[in-house]
């Protein structure tokens, strides 16, 4: 799991890191939406936290943006705004959740683990094919296919990403634990696991190579 925080205070960046560094979420940290906007062209993302101090059309522009692009991503904004009209319109945005400072702690780590419990345990239904990522289950046209570890969760990525390109290195970073420390041949078998379980059987085709730059999970 990963997490974004876009946050305009350093210091609460920081507390905030260490507060998912202590609960094991990968996380990455910016002080701009620029930046933000960066980061998400490169990896991708379970749950992104937006300060709303970076102004209302900024940050609803970008919720559309996150909104338009990774449609399953989690977004949490977190504002100075404790009025009753500014939450509602940020959910009406897009955004799952919204949190005013002084940030509780306990309570953000809370809402956070409640958006990415609620999104790993809903079924990718793709017509025919039903994929259950926390029983590692795939089910085709009511056949069960035997897909497990890596490979099911490299497939299961993939899945929750249709149509987007997702190179070597991001299913790397978002799936292995220390992915600094297997080569990239890994993703590479991973692939050909799918290939002979699930498309060669089936007579499908669900992951597309796109040459030099990954995959595609394209089956529709």
């Amino acid at each position: 799991m990963r997490i974004l925080i876009s946050e305009s205070d350093s210091a609460l960046n920081n507390m905030i890191k260490t507060m998912l560094d202590e609960h094991n979420y990968k996380n990455d940290i910016t002080l701009s939406l620029s930046d933000a906007k960066f980061y998400i062209k490169s990896r991708n993302y379970d749950l992104i936290l937006i300060d709303y101090n970076f102004g209302k059309k900024e940050v609803f522009s970008f919720i559309e943006e996150i909104r338009k692009n990774f449609p399953i991503t989690k977004i949490i904004v977190i504002g100075d705004d404790k009025s009753i009209e500014t939450e509602i319109e940020v959910l009406k945005m897009g955004a799952d959740d919204y949190i005013h400072k002084p940030i509780h702690f306990e309570l953000l780590m809370a809402r956070i683990e409640s958006k990415i419990r609620f999104t790993n345990s809903k079924q990718i239904i793709i017509k025919d094919l039903i994929i259950s990522p926390n029983d590692e289950k795939i089910t085709y046209k009511t056949k069960t296919i035997e897909l497990k570890g890596k490979p099911f969760e490299v497939f299961a990525h993939l899945a929750k990403h249709p149509n987007q390109i997702i190179s070597k290195e991001q299913l790397l970073d978002a799936i292995w634990e220390e992915p600094e420390m297997v080569t990239p041949n890994v993703i590479e078998v991973a692939i050909n696991q799918i290939r002979q379980k699930i498309d060669k059987p089936l007579g499908i085709i669900t992951i597309e190579t796109i040459r030099r730059r990954g995959y595609k999970f394209s089956f529709s």
